[in-house]
């Protein structure tokens, strides 16, 4: 596990989420000035789920409408019926960590 910086504090508004761009991506989420990242891919199909809506803990894919509790990961209704991978967080210094496992690539990703 590697902690990597994610983004600045400021740069991530209550009820918003941001796209780690690292391979797979994570999505980064605020909810209630708390932060929580899970996968960023939906597992029901090939959507970013960081450019979803988010509501009351829950991410919606902007394709299917499947929703994720960005807490713990679960899917919430159909069709998504595999639950995202999360990552444990922190601030420091202002800035928010995600705690990485070995099988993510932390180089730039091309676009």
């Amino acid at each position: 596990m590697t902690w990597v910086e994610a983004c600045k504090v400021v740069d991530l508004d209550e009820d918003e989420a941001y796209k780690l761009e690292v391979q797979p991506p994570v999505a980064i989420f605020n909810v209630d000035g708390e932060f929580y990242a899970t996968d960023d891919m939906c597992t029901h199909g090939e959507s970013s789920l960081s450019e979803g809506y988010l509501e009351d803990g829950q991410i919606e894919c902007i394709f299917h409408f499947a929703r994720f509790c960005v807490r713990t990961g679960v899917a919430q209704c159909l069709p998504a019926t595999v639950d995202l991978r999360t990552y444990a967080t922190k601030v420091e210094d202002d800035q928010v960590w995600v705690d990485l496992p070995d099988d993510h690539s932390t180089a730039p990703v091309d676009a």
